[in-house]
């Protein structure tokens, strides 16, 4: 049986339409149906149920579709492992991460990438909606949360820290900020998101916590456009430490509160590795993970 069109049959089931499958791959759809119909004639079985507006499995294609898809990994694995020994990881790497993380943080190291792996492609996308991995085809995602939840491999890539920052432009105009409380008195720049537009906390060295209320009348995102204009005098912004490092060394951002840690929600967050849970890692994932690992802490 063609393994190429046993393969077709995992995204044209998670699809329910051989047009879109045929869309991602760049083919004619109705090549992808004859290849379905090859599959089911081989089989004897009707795998899917078509009508003019919707395509499912049967109860057969449910069955055979179980026992199908780990084989067709496991073939993968196989293939890859054996691969490994012998060469350079190559293929495609489908990446996503939010939008202002990819940008600042990943598109910054992809030229070093590329020197080091020229067989491997990288396909990056930045999204700040959770991504579903199975379905989009994600090999690795880098998520920003106090934790991650789901049925995916996890790892921690670097834990993240927020504080309040101002251009020195602006606190040389405007009233002192040296306590937190003081915030309250600054038209403060909000991110779009409704727990960062009404208050924020901050936490001393002893662990004291201290709510303070914040008041703005500019709400941004993403949160490039949010250091866009923290950088342009026009407030204070909280702002995560990967997002200000360059700013900061150049002296265009000053850390108020250096006693304070803060949030808008929690005080411990972290940049997390995320990958469909499986057995077996892709090489091509492993070496992205582990170069990942190794720049970002230089680069941040």
């Amino acid at each position: 049986m063609n393994l190429d069109n046993l393969q077709l049959l995992i995204p044209v089931a998670r699809r329910g339409s051989f047009a879109a499958v045929a869309k991602e791959r760049g083919v004619d759809p109705s090549s992808v149906s004859r290849a379905i119909a090859d599959v089911e004639g081989e089989l004897g079985l009707r795998l899917f149920q078509r009508s003019t507006r919707s395509m499912t499995l049967t109860e057969a294609g449910e069955i055979y579709l179980a026992r199908l898809e780990p084989l067709l990994e496991e073939l993968e694995h196989a293939r890859e492992a054996a691969a490994q020994v012998s060469s350079a990881p190559r293929g495609l790497l489908r990446l996503t991460a939010s939008v202002t993380f990819g940008q600042m943080c990943i598109v910054p190291l992809l030229g070093a990438f590329r020197a080091r792996y020229p067989d491997l492609q990288v396909e990056c996308v930045f999204s700040d909606a959770n991504v579903d991995l199975v379905t989009e085809r994600i090999d690795l995602a880098i998520r920003l949360a106090p934790a991650i939840d789901g049925d995916v491999v996890v790892a921690k890539l670097m834990d993240t820290r927020y504080r309040v920052y101002a251009s020195p432009e602006y606190l040389a105009k405007h009233a002192p900020l040296v306590q937190p409380a003081d915030l309250s008195a600054h038209r403060v720049l909000l991110f779009n998101l409704r727990a960062y537009r009404s208050h924020w906390l901050f936490r001393d060295t002893q662990g004291q916590e201290e709510r303070v209320a914040i008041q703005g009348d500019l709400t941004l995102a993403p949160a490039s456009a949010l250091l866009t204009a923290a950088l342009a005098g026009l407030g204070p912004a909280l702002l995560p430490d990967w997002l200000v490092a360059d700013a900061v060394a150049k002296r265009l951002l000053v850390p108020l509160f250096p006693g304070y840690a803060a949030t808008a929600t929690t005080f411990d967050t972290a940049a997390w590795i995320v990958y469909p849970s499986r057995s077996y890692l892709p090489h091509k994932v492993r070496v992205m993970v582990d170069f990942l690992r190794e720049t970002l802490f230089q680069a941040i």
